[in-house]
């Protein structure tokens, strides 16, 4: 064996042979993880939209539209369990004893499983940046057509739904009826209403939109300026108007996860420039209360001054609150996660390489079981860590950045730290 396993030569047969089995091992596991999220994807919509007696062509289409969502899920752990199951069976078969025996080196492993992370990585980023926004797009425009067919279908039991500014909540729902509806919504005129009725049914009105014909409601009507001014009434029969074109836009919008990263960078921009536009207004407003607070307090120590004082206070600790809530805009979070997650994922196909391989040559016996379970396990330890890191970034305000490449920055240390200590061997 040569001592330094990194200056063996480079066996082109060799690096063919491994790329060709590290390749079919690859499309064997991603078609185990497509399985599984394709499959997790239908009975989610089985349950939204086949219980609702939905064409089964239309459902059809939908599956279609959401497979590159399914796709890009699938490629990272696909690459991991791939690899490992490579390595581990040429391992175990001695085969990579008989290369370096025979004067090669270990680039002959690396120089094809690290081609095959590459070129995984650009097409899961093809994929989760063209594909999967141009899918969500046709499955939103087939699912608004569905609606217009089929209003009732975001209708379920004991749920919330928000429709522009209007809140359905709903209690048993059989078929078009409704019991126990509460309706939070807001009047042009300003006002915010309660509207709750004991029983109530679901009609398509054709062109006068979507309508709920309530017995036993109750209406309690607040301004919005003035919360001691409302006024309440109670009816027999009440019936309450949804325009269709705001009940199918509510349910049809696009979240970032489903854009390309251009436009996401974009709509952060936007965000971003709203966001500093409010807060450089609010820190005038606190600055302002602040001056008004100094004038006070330099004005004397009189019972008058002294209320002046306390009111002035209040007013200064409550733009203080406004103004540091604005700092951490959850919303402007999530957008920013989900911005640095299009390229994250991706490269953990690549960041998987370095450890697979030295975990593939660990194996002594069952290469392919051993690599199958490790890879199943380091999976699950990978999402994990996505899922804690996304959790963390939107409820606990830590840098999106950080929690979304974390797990890609761990996996490729150990890696590369193992594949260090097993060339060296």
């Amino acid at each position: 064996m040569s001592k330094n396993p990194l200056r063996g030569g480079i066996s082109g047969t060799i690096v063919r042979y491994l790329l060709k089995e590290t390749l079919f091992a690859f499309f064997v596991s991603f078609l185990f993880f497509f399985i599984i999220f394709f499959v997790n994807q239908l009975l989610l919509l089985a349950q939204d939209i086949l219980s609702k007696k939905v064409p089964f062509n239309q459902v059809a289409l939908l599956v279609m539209y959401s497979i590159p969502g399914v796709v890009a899920l699938s490629t990272p752990y696909a690459t991991l369990l791939g690899t490992l199951m490579t390595i581990g069976r040429m391992n175990t078969d001695n085969e990579i004893l008989v290369m370096l025996s025979s004067g090669l080196s270990y680039k002959n492993i690396f120089i094809p499983t690290l081609f095959v992370g590459v070129l995984v990585s650009l097409v899961s980023f093809a994929v989760n940046d063209v594909m999967l926004p141009a899918g969500t797009i046709e499955f939103y425009k087939l699912y608004r057509s569905i609606m217009a067919s089929t209003p009732a279908l975001e209708l379920e039991a004991n749920s919330v739904k928000r429709f522009k500014d209007t809140v359905v909540i709903t209690g048993n729902v059989s078929g078009q009826k409704i019991s126990d509806l509460i309706i939070l919504d807001k009047t042009s005129d300003g006002e915010r209403r309660v509207i709750m009725a004991k029983n109530a049914e679901f009609v398509d009105a054709g062109k006068e939109g979507l309508r709920l014909d309530m017995e036993n409601a109750f209406i309690q009507a607040t301004k919005e300026s003035v919360h001691s001014d409302y006024d309440y009434a109670q009816s027999s029969y009440l019936r309450y108007r949804i325009e269709q074109d705001d009940f199918i836009v509510a349910v049809s919008t696009i979240s970032p996860r489903e854009m390309s990263s251009r436009d996401v960078l974009t709509e952060i921009k936007d965000k971003e420039d709203t966001l500093n536009a409010t807060l450089f207004d609010r820190y005038n407003r606190m600055l302002g209360a602040g001056l008004a607070l100094e004038d006070a307090m330099r004005g004397g120590t009189g019972s008058h001054n002294r209320a002046q004082r306390n009111t002035l206070t209040q007013n200064f600790l409550r733009e203080y609150q406004l103004t540091s809530s604005l700092k951490t805009d959850r919303i402007l979070s999530v957008w920013r996660l989900e911005f640095y997650k299009k390229f994250s994922i991706p490269v953990g196909s690549f960041c998987f390489i370095f450890l697979a391989v030295p975990l593939g040559l660990l194996a002594k016996k069952s290469g392919q079981t051993v690599g199958f379970i490790l890879g199943i396990i380091i999976s699950v330890v990978y999402w994990a860590l996505l899922l804690i890191g996304q959790n963390m970034g939107i409820r606990l305000g830590y840098s999106p950045f950080w929690t979304m490449w974390l797990p890609n920055i761990i996996t490729f240390i150990i890696g590369f730290v193992m594949c260090i200590q097993r060339v060296r061997k």
